[in-house]
């Protein structure tokens, strides 16, 4: 099995077998990276049988798996970051190499260690055509708008700053106010990432966008709004979500008419993030006021559409509905194929890397609950399939803070906040 050394720290290799690992290990790798997605070939032993093989050798091992055709940042990060976590040697795979090779280059021009000029020339001295990875940084280049997502692990949340490098503006969008329900503690930890980037980059905030009323973690908008001054935005449809859950918390005092943020949105209507048109585009069927935000070429989905191995977002919470989220599917796949789809969650399927970037065109391909079906069977299989879910984890805790635009409980006369957490209020769901 050639083993092509790439930096001091960095081999990559075709696809071994893994009776070749513990070889690995004792040539001194202490980090396996398989770049590799399952079911390519009959030959390849595949993630699962990899990562035990990989652990009983002594090494640590990683999932990334990647076609070279649709790479994303995402990807690239979940690299280096696996790359800069190890204390040793790490060998990164695929079937031929190739595909490590480009997530290598691809981070090393993005953080500027390397011109773009000099990848062909790199790939050539190691025997790797690299041409995707130029393809890539030229696509990387011409797009707009710049797309940043912050992923957090505990609630499985995409975060993301979208910006105009032509004016220095920039749109948040869903950012997670941290929370803790064993301790009922809270924390800025995401938001303050968030900022952080913001300040580092020179950005001005313009929007902070909600595209729904969340169910499994609290918004920082109404954080990021205190720092920041920007605006806060959702879909003008959340009214209806706060008249429905203000009968759930029999909260008479609620007010429903969407005053807790400064802009709601009606469907087709357009803003700009910079100079980057925007436009709305209401996506309901996972709750009554979900929307996507269009922007530039780039599409921010949340939960309607995850990565294609994950599928779609459920439909069952109060006031969702299959065959509306069916729909509002349709409208996203009639945007062109190369529109870049942003999603809000992931759940990291067969333990993989977080993912959060696909396109239209490879959803329609490759997504488990959409390819080959129809209105009707699609309906079947997420009716049948959110029978057996349980509610979220926070979604009684999060309702109350994200109905009004993520601001918390008003302190009582001790000074403390406190959740109101009605009983017997989701009736027929599973445990």
């Amino acid at each position: 099995m050639p083993l092509i050394q790439i930096t001091e720290k960095l081999w990559v290799s075709p696809q071994p077998g893994v009776d070749e690992f513990p070889c690995f290990h004792d040539q001194g790798f202490e980090t396996l990276i398989n770049v590799r997605p399952d079911g390519e070939d009959a030959e390849q032993p595949g993630n699962a049988k990899e990562k035990d093989a990989a652990h009983h050798a002594g090494m640590d091992y990683a999932f990334i798996p990647v076609a070279a055709s649709s790479i994303t940042e995402a990807d690239v990060r979940a690299f280096q970051k696996t790359l800069g976590e190890a204390d040793g040697k790490v060998l990164a795979h695929c079937k031929s190499g190739t595909r490590a090779v480009l997530l290598h280059l691809i981070g090393e021009v993005l953080d500027g260690r390397m011109k773009p000029g000099d990848v062909a020339a790199f790939g050539k001295s190691h025997g790797f055509d690299v041409s995707g990875a130029e393809k890539w940084l030229s696509r990387h280049h011409q797009m707009r708008p710049e797309v940043k997502g912050f992923f957090d692990p505990r609630t499985w949340s995409v975060q993301y700053v979208v910006s105009d490098s032509a004016t220095g503006k920039c749109a948040i969008i869903d950012p997670v106010l941290d929370f803790d329900e064993k301790s009922g503690a809270t924390a800025t930890k995401n938001a303050d990432a968030i900022l952080d980037y913001v300040e580092a980059k020179g950005l001005e905030v313009e929007w902070i966008l909600d595209t729904h009323p969340h169910a499994d973690h609290f918004s920082a908008a109404r954080y990021i709004r205190s720092k920041t001054a920007a605006p806060t935005a959702i879909g003008e449809r959340v009214v209806d979500v706060q008249e429905l859950w203000k009968g759930i918390y029999n909260w008479q005092s609620l007010p429903t008419d969407g005053s807790q943020w400064d802009k709601l949105f009606a469907h087709d209507e357009e803003f700009t993030v910079g100079s980057i048109k925007g436009r709305v585009m209401f996506s309901p069927g996972h709750t009554l006021a979900s929307i996507t935000y269009f922007i530039g070429n780039a599409a921010f989905v949340h939960d309607t559409i995850f990565q294609p191995d994950s599928g779609t977002a459920r439909a069952d919470f109060p006031g969702g509905n299959a065959f509306e989220l069916w729909k509002s599917i349709q409208t996203i796949l009639a945007l062109p194929d190369e529109t870049r789809l942003f999603t809000g969650h992931d759940y990291q399927p067969e333990g993989r890397q977080p993912k959060w970037e696909s396109t239209v065109g490879q959803q329609k391909r490759e997504n488990k609950h959409i390819a080959g079906q129809d209105a009707a069977s699609f309906v079947k299989v997420r009716t049948e399939r959110d029978k057996t879910l349980p509610m979220p984890k926070l979604i009684l805790h999060s309702l109350q803070v994200n109905i009004r635009g993520g601001r918390l409980p008003e302190p009582e006369e001790n000074g403390k906040r406190y959740l109101k957490i009605p009983l017997d209020a989701l009736e027929g769901a599973p445990w």
